[in-house]
């Protein structure tokens, strides 16, 4: 078996990470075997060396090795792509064609971006993986295949199965052995030697002096996050080496090719894991401010309701001190009132008497006072119009009380009794 250190110059990895370690360690340890494995990792950090490293380590290293990148395949055609399809199977199948397990038959299949699969091709590959079996598109001939799958993903599985875009089944069969690649910002002194790697590597492809990173860049380069790993650092490695005329690199020039350079390795606030609904904080401060509000309307309404019901406002003061207080607040905090004059609507309490001895009841002796006084108005008033209008109508009629009373609408009786009432 191979060490760790072997593989690393064979493949020319670089790191002396431990995660990065171990999860070469247990490339080498799965190769022999046939059985699956499962590489995850965010985008770039490298996922597509391990593939390559246990197909080189097993016995299978002569047959064939195909890396299939299923987030590029159309989902139409992917089916085809991996199992063939007969000629006539569909429009453009002019003739038949064999898919990549049917090639790769007896080697080692790398399925990149294998989160990206659509369900029914899913379907497909879980059979493969349990019995070796597999159909062409549009035949119903079983074939039969040898192939050890090796798939790579930067999904959250979990994740994916839980919104059902990936089957629960099928990741465990991927997932015998689950190989984990960290990300470049968890293998702080691995940067810097990566960044050198990649800065000779375009020197002497462009044939020109290789750049080197000035103490405070060298500092700038550990503190970014680097969303894109691995193949962000070659990208800007690149980048550097082709524009910059001077061979020494300060912390201001790289800064100007690190996009969201103020980005540091601290821990971020709001967490990868964040859903729909965090807010609930404030949606409960909320419904609790209306609730609040409700609360003061209904006590406002029983206020008022006393309030008509009974008259004596001191007492429901006295009653309601503590609701008045919450709704209007405190006497020492409401403005107050300049004393005015007397309305000219009080009335005198009930041992005053006027010159004329006339005694005037009390305010509250009648709540409907006002409304009594209103209706007497009214019903004078239709009593004068009444008196008005027979008057008129005996006028024009001249006396006739029989015609008088068929134009008042009443009959004859009740006009003689109205005249007889009004002296008429």
């Amino acid at each position: 078996m191979e060490s760790v250190q072997s593989i690393k110059q064979r493949f020319e990895l670089i790191g002396n990470d431990a995660k990065l370690n171990r999860a070469l360690e247990k490339a080498v340890q799965v190769s022999p075997t046939d059985i699956s494995v499962l590489v995850t990792g965010e985008s770039g950090v490298g996922k597509e060396a391990i593939p390559k490293i246990i197909h080189s380590l097993s016995h299978r290293k002569h047959a064939k090795y195909i890396a299939v990148n299923c987030g590029a395949i159309p989902e139409g055609t992917i089916d085809s792509e991996l199992f063939g399809h007969e000629k006539g199977a569909f429009t453009g199948a002019t003739q038949t064609r064999s898919g990549y397990f049917e090639v790769a038959d007896g080697g080692t299949i790398f399925l990149d971006e294998v989160g990206e699969l659509p369900l029914t091709t899913q379907v497909r590959l879980l059979r493969v993986l349990e019995n070796g079996e597999f159909l062409k598109v549009g035949s119903s001939q079983v074939q039969k295949t040898d192939v050890r799958i090796v798939a790579a993903t930067n999904v959250h599985m979990f994740e994916a199965i839980k919104k059902e875009k990936f089957r629960e089944d099928l990741y465990y069969r991927l997932s015998t052995v689950e190989i984990n690649i960290p990300p470049l910002r968890e293998r702080q002194e691995d940067i810097h030697l990566l960044f050198r790697k990649f800065a000779s590597d375009f020197g002497q492809k462009y044939k020109m002096p290789t750049i080197r990173l000035e103490d405070n860049a060298v500092n700038l380069l550990l503190k970014y996050r680097w969303p894109g790993n691995i193949r962000q650092l070659r990208n800007i490695a690149e980048q550097i080496s082709v524009l910059e005329e001077k061979r020494s690199v300060s912390a201001a020039t790289l800064h100007a090719y690190l996009p969201n350079a103020s980005t540091t390795n601290l821990p971020a606030v709001i967490g990868a894991d964040k859903k729909e609904g965090d807010f609930s904080n404030e949606r409960e401060i909320l419904y609790k401010v209306l609730f609040d509000m409700k609360g003061d309307l209904n006590d406002l309404k029983k206020l008022t309701l006393e309030l008509l019901k009974n008259n004596d406002s001191e007492k429901v003061q006295e009653e309601n001190e503590t609701l008045i207080q919450k709704i209007y607040g405190k006497k020492e905090d409401t403005v107050q009132e300049p004393e005015q004059a007397p309305s000219v609507l009080e009335l005198p309490e009930p041992e005053q008497v006027i010159e004329a001895n006339a005694y005037v009841a009390p305010v509250q002796e009648d709540r409907y006072h006002f409304a009594e006084e209103i209706q007497e108005e009214e019903t004078l008033s239709l009593q004068e119009k009444e008196i008005e209008l027979i008057k008129k109508s005996l006028e024009r009629n001249r006396g006739k009380r029989k015609a008088a009373a068929s134009e008042l609408g009443i009959s004859e009786r009740t006009l003689y009794r109205k005249i007889k009432q009004y002296d008429l």
